[in-house]
């Protein structure tokens, strides 16, 4: 190993930023994790990787990607759209031959199971890049076949999102995103880290959310219907239930009294089980008028 490398014997993720001109692109919401102690202690919070297949997204210069694959992931399927980042990624490839597999894609377009291929399944790892974290996280939570292709997955995100995705009834961040997240998973956050351990820091703090599924969420409602309704309900989540969910249902006394749920209620006071109810409920009262 070179004296001027890192302990797995490639360059400092600064020299590597200056070799390929990689700096952090707003546009595409990059802030990188230069340190590489801290990007291992992000990888082992995945657990043990030695026979998993990872999925990271936007791994930029490759802090995270080498850290996984210095925590002993067997493979890892990095998905990068800054085709800038390419030739720095080749680098750590050639020093992980047949773990490393690099795919120039945008994560919104990826059809996740053609490109699993025979693993039968992956632990997504990702800081994921702030414009579209959210977004991800919603197409992931809302994958058919349920359970999913993943069995674990540990995100960066902004800490406001963090808290967001983690948040109880009768809080301000409790949403859509918690009720989401919480039937379908068991989310927690196992780290939280300032702006000063990025380059560049952005404006605000971070957190590191756990999410674990859960095999056979209950009530058993259809996904798609879960999010119409919470998206009706916080939509104008100051209003009472009986007046939100007029946009989905000419019926909304009766569908809640179906759900035992009493129409002066506002969407910040249901549980997670609640809304899956109150789905459960819409999906019977439609399918009987079909």
């Amino acid at each position: 190993m070179s004296a001027a490398n890192g302990p797995d014997d490639l360059p400092p993720l600064r020299t590597v930023i200056e070799r390929y001109g990689l700096n952090a692109k707003k546009s595409l919401g990059q802030n990188f994790l230069l340190d590489l102690n801290l990007t291992r202690k992000i990888a082992r919070l995945a657990g043990d990787l030695s026979e998993r297949t990872i999925v990271e997204i936007g791994p930029g210069p490759g802090g995270l990607t080498r850290a996984l694959l210095m925590e002993g992931a067997k493979h890892v399927i990095a998905i990068e759209r800054d085709d800038r980042c390419l030739p720095a990624l080749a680098e750590v490839s050639a020093r992980y031959p047949g773990r490393l597999d690099v795919h120039p894609a945008d994560a919104l377009d990826v059809d996740w199971r053609l490109l699993l291929g025979d693993a039968p399944s992956a632990s997504i790892v990702a800081n994921l890049p702030y414009g579209v974290a959210s977004l991800l996280l919603v197409n992931w939570l809302e994958t058919e076949p349920w359970p999913p292709w993943y069995d674990r997955m540990v995100l960066m995100f902004q800490r406001e999102v963090a808290e967001r995705i983690v948040a109880q009834p009768k809080s301000k961040a409790y949403g859509r995103l918690s009720v989401l997240a919480q039937w379908r998973t068991e989310a927690r956050i196992v780290m939280n880290l300032p702006p000063e351990a990025f380059t560049p820091p952005p404006k605000v703090s971070s957190a590191i959310v756990e999410f674990r599924p859960i095999a056979s969420p209950q009530p058993a409602c259809r996904v798609k219907t879960l999010a119409r309704v919470t998206a009706a309900a916080f939509g104008q989540r100051r209003k009472m239930l009986r007046s939100s969910l007029k946009q989905i249902t000419a019926f909304p006394e009766l569908l809640l009294q179906r759900a035992q749920l009493a129409p002066e209620r506002r969407a910040e006071e249901l549980s997670v089980a609640d809304f899956a109810r109150l789905a459960l409920v819409l999906d019977e009262s439609e399918a009987s008028t079909a």
